[in-house]
C-alpha cells in the first residue's frame, strides 16, 4: 500500500504519503490563495523526499471539506485527475475527521474551521475516531449552547474563543492524519466512499439579478 493524500479544504495545502504502516513523507503550507499554485509542487517534494514515483502510489486519498468552493476543488480535482491517469482508486475522507484524528484531545470534544463570513464549518466527536453528527455550516453564536462545555479543535474555534473558550490545535487539517485514518480504515476493511464535496453553502460567485442573455438572431 502506498497512499497519496491531499487536502485543500482550508487554508493548508498539506500533502503526504503513507505506506500502510506509517507515514513516509509530507508537506504543509498555509496559504488560503495559493492551492492550485502550491498543491503540485508538494506532491513532488513529498514523492521526491520518499525516494517514489508517482507511478509507486496504489491509492489516493482526499480531504472533501467542508471548505470554500475555490480551494476545495482544487483538490478534488488533483485527485481524481491522479486516479484516472494512474488507474488507482480515489478516497475521500471530511475534513474535519482528519482534524479530530489528529487531536489530542480526550473526548467528547468539536471540530471547527473557519467558514469566513463570520462562521465555522462544525461538527461534534464522541472521539477522535467517532463523529457525532453531520458537519454544518453557523455562525458561532447560533451554536453555543450546543458546544457548551466541550473542547475544541481548529481554526475556528482559535477565532471564535467567546464561543470556544477551551480551543486547542491543530488549528489546520494535515495529510499525514488523513492518510493514516484512511489506512486505517482500509487495514480494518472498511470501504471508503469516492470523493464527493462538501460545499454546504452556494459559491460566492453569483450571476447578476438582471443578467441578460443574448441570443443570436
Amino acid at each position: 500500500m502506498l497512499l497519496l493524500a491531499l487536502d485543500t479544504a482550508t487554508p493548508a495545502v498539506t500533502v503526504a504519503l503513507h505506506d500502510g504502516t506509517a507515514v513516509i513523507a509530507s508537506s504543509s503550507q498555509v496559504d488560503a490563495r495559493r492551492h492550485g499554485e502550491l498543491l503540485l509542487p508538494a506532491v513532488d517534494r513529498v514523492l521526491a523526499e520518499a525516494g517514489l514515483g508517482l507511478d509507486a502510489v496504489t491509492g489516493i486519498v482526499a480531504g472533501i471539506g467542508p471548505g470554500p468552493y475555490t480551494g476545495l476543488r482544487v483538490g478534488l480535482m488533483t485527485a481524481d485527475t491522479f486516479g484516472l491517469a494512474l488507474g488507482v482508486p480515489v478516497y475521500g475522507l471530511c475534513t474535519l475527521d482528519g482534524l479530530a484524528y489528529a487531536a489530542d484531545v480526550p473526548g467528547p470534544f468539536v471540530v471547527a474551521t473557519d467558514a469566513r463570513r463570520k462562521e465555522v464549518y462544525w461538527a461534534r466527536y464522541a472521539d477522535s475516531r467517532t463523529r457525532l453528527t453531520d458537519p454544518a455550516v453557523d455562525r458561532p453564536a447560533a451554536i453555543a449552547e450546543q458546544v457548551r462545555g466541550l473542547p475544541a479543535v481548529g481554526a475556528g474555534a482559535l477565532l471564535y474563543p467567546g464561543t470556544f473558550p477551551q480551543a486547542h490545535e491543530p488549528e489546520h487539517v494535515s495529510a499525514a492524519a488523513l492518510a493514516s485514518l484512511a489506512a486505517e480504515k482500509l487495514a480494518a476493511g472498511e470501504e471508503l466512499p469516492r470523493p464527493r464535496p462538501l460545499y454546504l453553502r452556494r459559491p460566492d460567485a453569483q450571476v447578476p439579478k438582471n443578467y441578460k442573455v443574448v441570443t443570436p438572431r
